[in-house]
């Protein structure tokens, strides 16, 4: 019996599975988790000294069951033949492949998958040490000369400035110095330190009395921070009051509404509230948050704009200017798709996914790809920062793709802050709004759709590596990168042109309907309903009770149905809302800066429906789920702009930024 069982199991073995640090959550029997399909790979940059203690990062091979967005080689290219490769790299079920961060390795029996010569990575790993030091000298040089130049306390613009170019000095200098040292020589004291602290205070606390404590910080952090500044005109804490209980209503109606409300992880809704309300206090009453936010905003809008010299040589300087979206916002789509895919073919964005699968899990108990896309969403955009974790779409979860989703709906982006605050707007209202989504996203989510999967990128780090490795070179890599992103601009046309229209429709049909009710000046439009119907948010918000909340309801409404430019615009200048107080002006501009609109159904569903054109019934099913909750988040940082901000008028005034 015991070797007829024995015969059986090695006939069906049973396969392992990569389990991750999750609990309460069912086994994810995606193929990428099987061990059998999952190898590593070497560092080609570090020593091995510096690779004890790194976090160990696995990569899957054939489990993306859908086309693949590269095209195949030619069975008749000579580089696919296999090539032996010295020092080849150790492996974990089926062979190795290319690696991020770590080079470029290929065993000797990958027949048709590698088509890279790897002459160029075996020659820097034989001289790594001098490319090193040459690069370390050249930045030190340059960061030296630049003080030299320009002083220590040249003030001719924040580009001139000592601070940043010392920032990007140390960063590359700490980059290059942890090539060669363990980074456990920092990790290991931070981890006695808080073991020795934090640790041994929570574990004082019952299990079953963690959570409920954590709730009643967070609403003391709130109270404290609401409540002890002091009144103003129409800042009142009778006011306050009422943005915090309209805080409390959106996370009961949430938590009532909640597709799984016994899958709930408080621990990542009450840190996700906490963080969003420190964020707001780091920008809001601090110049420096405000300049961090501010200058990473500035280079994102700058990546960004570099398309538009591409636009004007295919066409003329001033198209990029006419603000277009066909002429603006795609062709910068399709360069950031090119861009990123490039950053895969390097492994860079592999490496900064791992590192945020440990750290968000440790902080808020949310995966790698789901915090990437959140952190880059208020930066680059909904659909830029969705291609970010592009591996991983076809993998993701129902809740990650519901979250992935509501991050790029709960903000904008930086490329369009410059036009917001052309328009007058208040910088330091649009950027703190930005940043406190990303807390606010991954909380708000998660309230809505709880995870109830295991998840690849979740303490550890599984990276479906299918396409990545295929291209024989950078350009390669670009090339294919450009493709990919002209199909993405396409189905982005294509369904906001047919999304818009069938709007158009419905308006059309409404306002028919109307006139013989006599409903004639505004006419019935989904816009002027969506308006009314926001009525009681904007009273939750706090906006005072002096006829400015139908008002602030209807630049919501707006902002739902049309986009939010419209609504800033409305904002900024019809003569309706020019009598707005300062307060509702400050709640409108915070509730209104976000991309949750009927509009920008297309752009997700057309990004991420290319990407994994497999995951798009899925991506249509939770679509609207997940703009409500982005419009959610957004509401929140109204609501807690209108706890903290006492000096309102400063908001509404047309000023640069930080006046």
């Amino acid at each position: 019996m015991a070797i007829s069982d024995s015969a059986a199991a090695t006939e069906h073995p049973i396969p392992q599975h990569n389990a991750s640090e999750q609990h309460g959550v069912a086994q994810n029997n995606d193929p990428a988790l099987n061990t059998a399909h999952e190898h590593t790979h070497r560092h080609l940059h570090h020593s091995t000294a510096a690779n004890q203690g790194r976090e160990q990062t696995e990569y899957s091979k054939g489990t993306t069951h859908e086309d693949s967005a590269i095209p195949s080689q030619d069975p008749h290219h000579h580089n696919v033949h296999p090539r032996p490769i010295p020092n080849g790299p150790s492996s974990k079920g089926s062979a190795a492949v290319a690696d991020a961060e770590k080079g470029n390795f290929s065993p000797d029996n990958r027949s048709d998958e590698d088509p890279r010569t790897h002459t160029l990575s075996s020659f820097y790993q034989k001289y790594r040490v001098y490319f090193h030091l040459f690069l370390w000298l050249f930045f030190t040089g340059w960061w030296i000369a630049g003080l030299i130049l320009h002083g220590r306390k040249d003030s001719l613009s924040s580009r001139t400035g000592w601070l940043k170019p010392f920032l990007l000095w140390l960063v590359i200098t700490l980059r290059l110095l942890f090539f060669y040292v363990p980074i456990t020589i920092i990790t290991k004291p931070m981890h006695f330190v808080w073991n020795n602290t934090a640790v041994k205070i929570v574990g004082f606390v019952p299990n079953k009395m963690r959570t409920p404590a954590g709730a009643v910080i967070v609403v003391a952090v709130l109270l404290i921070g609401g409540f002890a500044s002091q009144e103003t005109v129409d800042n009142t804490r009778d006011n306050r009051a009422v943005s915090l209980f309209g805080l409390a209503v959106i996370i009961f109606v949430l938590w009532a509404t909640s597709r799984n409300r016994r899958a709930i992880k408080w621990h990542t809704v009450i840190v996700g509230m906490f963080v969003q309300f420190i964020v707001a206090l780091f920008v809001l009453r601090s110049g420096v948050g405000y300049s961090i936010f501010s200058f990473v905003s500035e280079l994102a809008t700058d990546l960004l704009g570099f398309a538009n010299q591409g636009t004007s040589f295919l066409t003329n300087p001033t198209v990029p200017k006419l603000g277009w979206f066909i002429v603006s916002v795609l062709p910068a789509i399709i360069f950031f798709v090119a861009f990123v895919q490039l950053l895969y073919y390097w492994g860079t964005l592999q490496w900064f996914i791992q590192k945020f699968a440990v750290f968000f899990f440790w902080s808020m108990r949310v995966s790698g790809a789901e915090a990437v896309v959140a952190a880059a969403s208020p930066f680059i955009g909904q659909g830029e920062s969705a291609m970010l974790i592009k591996p991983f779409v076809a993998h993701l979860t129902q809740a990650e793709l519901h979250q992935v989703m509501t991050s790029g709906f709960a903000t904008i982006a930086g490329s369009v802050l410059v036009a917001y605050i052309a328009l007058g707007v208040n910088g330091q209202a649009l950027i703190s709004s930005c940043v406190m989504s990303i807390p606010a996203s991954l909380a708000i989510s998660k309230l809505r759709y709880p995870e109830t999967q295991e998840t690849l990128t979740t303490g550890r780090c599984v990276i479906p590596d299918d396409d990545e490795h295929r291209a024989a070179n950078s350009l390669h890599a670009f090339a294919n990168g450009a493709w990919l992103g002209l199909k993405i601009a396409g189905m982005i046309f294509a369904t906001l042109l047919c999304i818009i229209a069938f709007l158009g429709l419905v308006d059309g049909l409404l306002t028919w309907w109307g006139r013989y009710l006599n409903i004639n000046d505004p006419p019935l439009t989904v816009e002027l309903v969506v308006g009314y119907i926001c009525y009681p948010i904007a009273f939750l918000l706090g906006v005072p009770r002096n006829g400015d909340v139908l008002k602030v309801g209807q630049l919501i409404g707006t902002k739902l149905i049309l986009n939010e430019f419209v609504a800033y615009t409305n904002l900024q200048t019809d003569p309706a809302y020019a009598d707005l107080s300062p307060r509702s002006r400050l709640i409108a501009t915070y509730a209104l800066c976000g991309f949750a609109n009927i509009g920008s159904l297309g752009t997700q569903i057309g990004v991420l429906s290319q990407i994994s054109p497999s995951r798009s019934g899925d991506v249509s099913r939770l679509a609207v789920s997940a703009l409500i909750a982005g419009a959610l988040s957004t509401l929140t940082s109204a609501s807690i702009a209108g706890l903290l901000v006492t000096d309102q008028a400063a908001f509404f005034t047309p000023s640069a930024p930080g006046g």
